[in-house]
């Protein structure tokens, strides 16, 4: 069995909505490497969600297993429990918010052969996602941010 890609996501909102940011890590092969973008405007579970997304983005083989690693409840939820197959289904009825990114993130799963999500606990002692929050506080503080267009059309 093929060593497992890791991956570690958080995302960060000062305010909620205000200034956001995420922070990711991928592991893979004795390889380390450190992503992270800031928002203008936008909400911590688009930061969370969209951090998953980014680090899904950049990965160009899709035969390997993936485990990513997320203090992020609505992300793991939503898709363990398959509460956003439902969404899916019922084109997000009844208001589910951040429909732009969460169809995004249904799309890009499809083609990779494994994802596996797993829950850890925030600001504790995970050293890897400490530092995906620091990456994420650091880009939500910093210059260089860019607009969340999902949320400014209303997809909060």
């Amino acid at each position: 069995m093929e060593t497992p890609l890791i991956i570690y996501t958080d995302g960060s909102s000062r305010g909620n909505p205000g200034p956001g940011g995420y922070g990711i890590v991928l592991q893979w092969g004795g390889k380390t490497k450190e992503l992270s973008q800031g928002y203008r405007l936008t909400t911590n579970n688009r930061m969370e969600l969209l951090g998953v997304i980014v680090a899904l983005e950049t990965i160009k083989r899709f035969d390997i297993p993936i485990t990513i690693y997320t203090d992020s409840r609505y992300i793991v939820d939503s898709v363990q429990k398959r509460w956003l197959d439902g969404w899916i289904k019922t084109d997000f009825k009844g208001g589910k918010k951040n429909k732009d990114l969460w169809v995004r993130y249904y799309y890009l799963s499809k083609k990779f052969a494994q994802i596996k999500f797993v829950w850890i606990k925030g600001h504790a002692d995970n050293p890897m996602n400490n530092r995906c929050d620091e990456l994420a506080t650091a880009a939500a503080d910093g210059k260089n941010k860019l607009e969340d267009v999902g949320y400014t059309a209303g997809n909060d």
